[in-house]
């Protein structure tokens, strides 16, 4: 999809995603003293939001300005920087964290949008990769039904070449999906990612 079919997606309901940050970005951050963030494809910009409650200073970049627009309503006064710009393009530095949460890009973009979050990061800061792992399509449920946006731990790691790094987490996670009508949840496989940039 493009920022155009983007914006009409974000512009056809209230909320596409939840106002509650997600659970893994919300698990793995939660202990981080806050510094200097870049929520990279923030949609609606519910984890930059998450963020900048607890104190960090938060850039949040998407391609759709009608996501960043309803972000900014939900965000009130809360410290957030709302950009409009391309996550394969964009570039920014001296970050303490950089999160990407549910890109969903073809390899060869989401590679360059991944390098890019890595490197605006100073050294010592955190990267945090979440995303529909590939494995979901036949094992899990929900999410894109495209192969070619689904990813594992090992593309995005595959990604960053011959960056230095310390790998914190990588590997696929579950996530329970409430069914909806009564009966149990099921389980979605997304991958998740943590690194921390050496210098």
């Amino acid at each position: 999809m493009d920022a155009e079919a983007w914006d009409e997606r974000y512009a056809a309901a209230e909320l596409v995603w939840s106002v509650t940050p997600n659970q893994f970005v919300a698990a793995e951050l939660a202990d981080l003293p806050p510094g200097r963030a870049v929520d990279l494809a923030a949609g609606e910009g519910r984890n930059a939001i998450w963020l900048a409650r607890r104190g960090w200073s938060v850039t949040a970049v998407d391609f759709a300005q009608v996501g960043l627009d309803k972000g900014r309503r939900l965000a009130g006064d809360a410290d957030v920087a709302w950009v409009c710009a391309d996550a394969t393009t964009w570039r920014g530095e001296d970050y303490d964290l950089a999160v990407v949460a549910y890109l969903q890009l073809p390899a060869a973009e989401r590679g360059e949008a991944v390098r890019r979050a890595f490197e605006a990061l100073r050294p010592g800061g955190t990267f945090l990769l979440v995303a529909h792992d590939s494995t979901n399509l036949a094992e899990g449920t929900g999410g894109p039904q495209d192969p070619a946006v689904l990813m594992t731990a090992s593309d995005v790691l595959g990604d960053l070449g011959d960056a230095a790094y310390d790998v914190l987490h990588a590997d696929r996670v579950a996530r329970q999906v409430p069914d909806g009508h009564g009966e149990a949840d099921r389980t979605a496989w997304d991958c998740l990612v943590r690194l921390v940039r050496r210098a």
